[in-house]
């Protein structure tokens, strides 16, 4: 069963306290729709209506449920507030961010050393994974997130970063690819290795293949672009990367721009509640700027 987030309660108690959607949307720094998607979200865990609001109506009733909540949170939610911030502001800062490994070691290096100029004092720690991290900023384990997906989720505040182009990676021991109309044929029967399940890169590349003709099986899947390349370079088949994971300096592994390929959008993402933080906006400033940088790659087609 699932269990309310601080979140949603905070947001319920601001909303019965203040009386009306837009002073809980001005109090927490929220749209009007964030506030009544996280009211909504928090009836449904209690199963149970917490406030009425009529059509047209500026102020809010809460039920006697609803009034049951309050009266246990009120005041206690306030004391409990304060006593985290005077907890947080005692300790050294720290931002928890999830991205994938490929993201981290070919965008977040110059980001890095950005960051340490001007926050000399906080800690940045990455969780470098792909899959969960939604999740993983809901349940308070992460701060900020790059990913390819957008969660379309309440608590997270997601804003597009850029978008990148994908290209058909191989052994350069292969030789040189054929042109685009002799592609598939060339590939019909050479192990195929991509992401793990639930990654979009792995979708996505699945779905690529199909369309012309490929219905293929994956050889191999690892975590993450660095170790599908890793696998290409060991020459164990090939595969469906971002473009700018193959740079001037790779010799073992070749790229070939695919025709009709859409490109893909990444999202930096932050909990809500951090979309004013200086800190983080520092950060998801040096993102966008450095991703730009490193996606802006000049594929040619052969």
């Amino acid at each position: 069963m699932a269990k309310p987030s601080l979140t949603l309660v905070q947001t319920f108690y601001h909303l019965a306290k203040h009386g009306s959607f837009s002073a809980a949307s001005r109090e927490l720094n929220l749209s009007y729709q964030s506030v009544a998607n996280h009211i909504r979200r928090l009836e449904q865990i209690l199963d149970g209506k917490l406030i009425v609001s009529e059509q047209g109506a500026k102020r809010i009733s809460l039920t006697p449920k609803g009034t049951i909540l309050y009266n246990i949170l009120n005041p206690e939610l306030d004391v409990m507030l304060e006593r985290i911030k005077t907890l947080i502001d005692t300790q050294r800062a720290i931002i928890r961010i999830g991205v994938p490994q490929g993201f981290f070691l070919h965008v977040f290096p110059r980001i890095i050393a950005q960051f340490r100029t001007r926050y000399p004092d906080h800690e940045l720690a990455f969780y470098e994974r792909d899959t969960a991290l939604s999740d993983l900023v809901r349940n308070g384990d992460v701060d900020v997130l790059i990913s390819e997906r957008y969660f379309g989720d309440p608590i997270l505040t997601q804003r597009l970063l850029g978008t990148y182009e994908l290209s058909l990676v191989y052994p350069a021991a292969w030789g040189p690819a054929p042109p685009q109309d002799g592609v598939v044929e060339w590939l019909r029967g050479r192990p195929f290795i991509t992401h793990e399940p639930g990654q979009t890169l792995r979708n996505i590349a699945l779905d690529v293949l199909k369309l012309r003709g490929l219905d293929i099986a994956p050889l191999i899947s690892v975590s993450s672009s660095t170790s599908v390349k890793r696998c290409i370079e060991d020459g164990f088949g090939f595969g469906i990367l971002p473009a700018w994971s193959v740079g001037s300096r790779d010799t073992q592994v070749s790229r070939l721009a695919l025709s009709g390929l859409p490109p893909v959008q990444v999202y930096f993402g932050m909990a809500s509640f951090l979309q004013d933080n200086p800190a983080v906006q520092h950060l998801y400033h040096s993102c966008r700027s450095e991703f730009l940088h490193a996606t802006d790659v000049s594929d040619v087609s052969i």
